[in-house]
């Protein structure tokens, strides 16, 4: 049996544009080609251009632009949410909130990679963690006092009105 270019495609939108190309080859209108693969005229259009330009190869797959990822696909899918599971004050932190923060931190010890909390707040967004961002109080606040004075002095202070 003979390989075909669609047939080593890496991802099924390469392997679309090669089947396309492989069907140009073959004698097939444009039309024919956009109807038997379920994609627009002008897709095909411009597949078969880039290929008469560059080449075939200009049809694969090309992986993202950007830097490669600091965290390894191991430590971001496992580790990362096995080390927040663990909690914030098993990580040394005052209370267990976990903020992007103290998020950044624990990466930065545990795998020497420094992120932007913003993009910490991006990265446990794709892992479907949650943040809890804790309330700020004052060390000395008085609870009892608060609760004596929303019962008994505001009240009166609201009848003197």
């Amino acid at each position: 049996m003979e390989k075909t270019l669609s047939s080593q495609a890496k991802d099924w939108r390469e392997g679309r544009r090669l089947r396309a190309f492989e069907l140009k080859e073959q004698g097939w209108k444009q039309t024919q080609i956009a109807d038997a693969l379920g994609v627009s005229e002008g897709a095909v259009s411009q597949w078969m251009k880039r290929a008469k330009q560059k080449g075939v190869q200009a049809l694969r797959h090309k992986p993202p632009p950007g830097a490669p990822p600091r965290l390894s696909e191991d430590e971001r899918a496992r580790r990362l949410p096995e080390l927040v599971a663990q909690g914030a004050e098993a990580h040394g932190f005052r209370g267990d909130a976990w903020t992007c923060e103290r998020v950044a931190i624990v990466i930065r010890r545990e795998f020497g990679v420094s992120y932007h909390p913003a993009h910490v707040s991006r990265l446990l967004k794709k892992l479907r963690l949650s943040l809890q961002k804790p309330e700020r109080r004052a060390d000395q606040r008085d609870e009892e006092a608060i609760d004596n004075w929303k019962e008994k002095k505001w009240p009166a202070l609201k009848k003197g009105h």
